[in-house]
């Protein structure tokens, strides 16, 4: 289907948060609809007064993950099974199936979200798409936003024996790849596998225009380590499998809330008070989805929402979220943060070459422990040392580690066998592997 035939809002169809607003208002009491055809919903408004305007919309209650594992896997359907694209699960470690379902059409609404980066997709991309094909979400996102958009897509998978670091290295030289899509992370272990095939990421993969990034925290100083070892921008965005992309970046590199195709809530998790913005658990409230309507779903990320006007004149809400980032663990009496402590160590020196850490906080004191060049090890464990100390006051032990001590060079470099189901071997062949395969 076509952009301009979508049924879906576009962004330059309004031009201001008032009339956004609007289009939230008159598509509202149609999301409402729609989500009462799931027997989750049906139950919970039993009594079927539902709120006609977005100004009832705080007195509903909340709905949270565990509503969804709950009703797993078609509790929260609101279609006929037959009439489902995709079924999907995310990604979690609850050790409960969160499911999650999309109709064709929810999935021309979940591609062009993902789409709407301010780099563009075009038919020319080479898109590589470094992300799990399997019951998340993402990897089939980004595949549907790239097809939509006419890039030419490399599934190049995730943790797949298939796909080895090493020949996404490769993929990334041979193919020209232009764009990718992938954690935050990916990017650093294709940089540490790139040169150990010999090649400098900043200059032997010169079609490389944007890293697409998301799915995990990312401090500022590694998101510009990042940047600065490809030569390319790193372009984050926000969302989930239970939602699809619910915010991306504009010119201006800040976060934009996808506001026309979902209600935003910020709400306090001690009073349960909810406004349009400011800071607490982001809650939102789809508009046009059709397989699983939620209303009031808390991701359980902290975020602040801001509706200032932002320089690149979008007339949408900002958003930062911090996530899971907001976690921390007591050293010393003070709480010391993945996301500032990141900061401290991609804030070393780019010639220090540090690309992978990781750090345990006991209550007397940080132990952290870093990949460095042993001839850089004193200048890196210095320089981080005063950083913790005037960041956090707190006693710190830093360990060098030669490279490919947490990171094994073996892993990023070896190119592992893809082995095919067989049971018939010939005299000397190792048949070990009959049946089982990978």
């Amino acid at each position: 289907m076509a952009l301009e035939q979508s049924p879906f809002p576009q962004l330059g169809q309004w031009s201001s948060i008032g009339e956004l607003l609007t289009l939230q208002e008159k598509q509202f009491p149609a999301a409402m609809q729609l989500a009462s055809r799931s027997p989750f919903y049906r139950a919970r408004w039993a009594d079927g007064r539902l709120p006609a305007t977005l100004a009832g919309l705080p007195g509903l209650p909340l709905t949270r993950k565990q509503d969804l594992r709950d009703n797993y896997p078609f509790g929260m359907l609101a279609v006929p099974v037959a009439s489902l694209a995709t079924y999907h699960e995310s990604s979690g470690t609850a050790g409960e199936p969160t499911p999650s379902y999309y109709t064709a059409n929810d999935w021309l609404d979940l591609a062009e979200r993902y789409a709407r980066k301010w780099i563009g997709l075009f038919p020319s991309d080479v898109f590589l798409v470094r992300a799990p094909y399997a019951l998340p979400l993402t990897g089939h996102l980004a595949h549907a936003a790239g097809r939509l958009k006419e890039a030419l897509i490399v599934p190049g998978d995730a943790r797949s024996s298939a796909m080895p670091y090493s020949r996404v290295v490769r993929v990334l030289h041979d193919l020209g790849v232009t764009v990718t899509w992938s954690m935050p992370t990916e990017c650093l272990l294709w940089a540490a596998a790139a040169r150990l095939a010999g090649w400098q990421p900043a200059k032997d993969f010169p079609a490389l225009r944007a890293l697409f990034v998301g799915g995990e925290p990312l401090s500022i100083a590694r998101r510009r380590r990042i940047g600065e070892i490809w030569g390319a921008p790193v372009v984050e965005e926000y969302g989930s499998t239970e939602t699809g992309t619910l915010a991306g970046e504009c010119p201006e590199r800040r976060m934009h809330l996808w506001a026309d195709r979902v209600v935003a809530e910020v709400v306090d998790p001690s009073s349960g008070a909810a406004s349009r913005e400011g800071t607490g658990d982001l809650v939102v409230t789809t508009l046009y989805r059709e397989a699983m309507p939620l209303v009031r779903y808390n991701l359980e990320d902290t975020v602040e929402i801001s509706y200032d006007p932002c320089p690149c004149g979008w007339p949408l809400p900002t958003i930062k979220v911090f996530g899971r980032t907001a976690f921390g663990y007591p050293v010393d009496g003070t709480r010391v943060t993945q996301e500032r402590l990141e900061d401290l160590v991609f804030e070393l020196p780019e010639d220090c070459e540090v690309l992978f850490w990781r750090a345990r906080a006991e209550p007397d004191c940080l132990h952290i422990e870093l990949e460095v060049a042993p001839d850089k090890a004193d200048r890196a464990c210095a320089a981080l040392t005063a950083s913790i100390d005037a960041e956090f006051a707190v006693r710190s032990e830093i360990r060098p580690l030669s490279p490919g001590t947490l990171v094994p060079h073996e892993i990023l470099s070896a190119d592992f066998e893809v082995v095919k189901p067989r049971s018939l071997f010939g005299p000397g062949e190792d048949w070990s592997k009959a049946i089982l395969y990978s």
